[in-house]
């Protein structure tokens, strides 16, 4: 096998643990049970989904996501007993998935996952954390979540999410090489 195609294989599908929404920049994250995804905007009902409708924000950066698995090692790392998901800023926290290896290492290929049976997305980097960590979770937790702040996505198709979805690849796209003009 090659490694593009080592690179398209999972051991198994993921597991939306937690969708979370923020309504306004100085807000309290909620947590919620399900959500609207629409392309162009993010989660309905996110202050993000506002921001992107106003054009000041990337839509490489409609969703953010946060390996389930990280939080007890980010909770470590910072001296807390526990971390609770809501407290990260980012919208769905997804088990089962290393979700860097979610985007393909080669530039040329697009890997697009389904969220649940509705919705698509693809990551399109890492989500570093924000200045605003050490409010929240306490000296050295920016450190502690440099390189574990998870991805950022844009969603290609909308829908509905829940928690509980599964997270799974849903294709593989080969961009067309781009032809320099002289």
């Amino acid at each position: 096998m090659t490694l593009r195609e080592l690179t398209h294989q999972f051991a198994s599908e993921g597991r939306l643990e937690t969708i979370i929404l923020r309504h306004s920049r100085d807000e309290l994250a909620v947590s919620v049970d399900a959500a609207h995804a629409e392309p162009g905007r993010g989660l309905i009902g996110d202050r993000r989904a506002n921001t992107l409708r106003s054009g000041r924000q990337s839509a490489k950066r409609e969703l953010t996501l946060f390996q389930a698995e990280h939080l007890p090692l980010i909770a470590n790392w910072c001296g807390i007993a526990e971390l609770q998901p809501i407290r990260l800023r980012r919208n769905l926290v997804v088990s089962g998935l290393n979700l860097i290896a979610m985007r393909s290492p080669f530039a040329d290929v697009v890997l697009q996952w389904s969220v649940g049976d509705e919705v698509i997305i693809q990551i399109t980097g890492p989500c570093d954390p924000c200045s605003k960590m050490p409010a929240e979770l306490g000296l050295g937790s920016y450190n502690a979540l440099r390189g574990h702040g998870g991805m950022t996505a844009r969603i290609v198709s909308g829908g509905l999410i829940r928690v509980g979805d599964s997270v799974r690849l849903n294709a593989i796209r080969q961009l067309e090489p781009k032809i320099e003009s002289s």
